[in-house]
């Protein structure tokens, strides 16, 4: 357990999502699960997830899977996010298996399931993280490399719980304090200092003269920041942009994720 420390450390002071994305899923690798799914939205309802666009989706899969499993909503039909909805914890996809020869499935996991093994995906480990807001939800996917079979799975959890999960949380936690984008579009520096000068009580007047710009351009780049954000009003633009750690940041990146994220 020790030989991970480092890591777990690198991951805690990683500056770019990109960063701790690829440190945390090259351990992964090396335990066998070269595809790995991540998924966190501050927007959960109970029925969804909210806006997909306004939810962060990973993966160390190419193009056209993130297409078919996040953009098309692949996904939420499988009985493993159901699974992540409903629990916290971990778990591996032995229960799947069981569940579906007992019947417990719906035809829609059925069918997700069947088409996950034609595409030799047939073992892996959901993990559910535990979240202090009731809107917010993040989980995980691990899947096992072809040839990899649920039993070994198993057991490879069984011998490596504390390790795996330890490096799993850790991304998580770094993840939800980094900024991320939407897919639509990033805001700018100038949209995201009036944002912040509006969060700390001040005028559109006095947002234009710390920003050195006139009242009716300050008014622009708050109608921008809205769109971007899909809101209605400059309230809940602040609230949100606080929520996705667009604002306030030490060092603001316009974080597109484009190596990792689904488009």
């Amino acid at each position: 357990m020790t030989a991970i420390y480092p890591l777990l450390v690198n991951i805690a002071q990683a500056t770019s999502a990109d960063e701790v994305w690829r440190l945390a899923t090259g351990y992964f690798a090396k335990l066998g699960f070269g595809l790995v799914n991540y998924g966190f939205t501050r927007f959960r309802s109970t029925r969804t997830i909210g806006d997909p666009d306004d939810a962060l989706f990973l993966t160390t899969g190419n193009d056209a899977y993130a297409k078919g499993y996040f953009r098309n909503g692949f996904y939420a039909k499988t009985p493993a996010f159901r699974w992540a909805q409903n629990n916290e914890g971990a778990c591996t996809w032995s229960w799947v298996r069981e569940a579906m020869l007992a019947g417990r499935l719906t035809d829609e996991e059925v069918e997700t399931v069947k088409h996950n093994i034609a595409a030799g995906i047939v073992a892996g480990i959901s993990i559910s993280f535990p979240e202090t807001s009731a809107r917010a939800k993040g989980a995980m996917g691990l899947i096992a490399n072809p040839g990899i079979s649920a039993e070994t799975v198993d057991l490879l959890f069984a011998d490596k719980r504390d390790e795996l999960l330890s490096v799993a949380h850790m991304l998580h936690l770094r993840l939800i304090q980094l900024p991320f984008s939407n897919r639509r579009r990033a805001l700018t520096t100038r949209q995201r200092e009036a944002l912040e000068w509006v969060a700390d009580g001040k005028t559109s007047q006095d947002v234009a003269l710390l920003m050195g710009v006139s009242a009716a351009m300050v008014e622009k780049h708050l109608r921008l920041a809205r769109e971007t954000l899909s809101v209605d009003t400059t309230a809940q633009a602040v609230a949100k942009a606080a929520l996705m750690n667009l604002i306030f940041q030490r060092d603001p990146m316009d974080s597109q994720h484009s190596s990792v994220a689904a488009r």
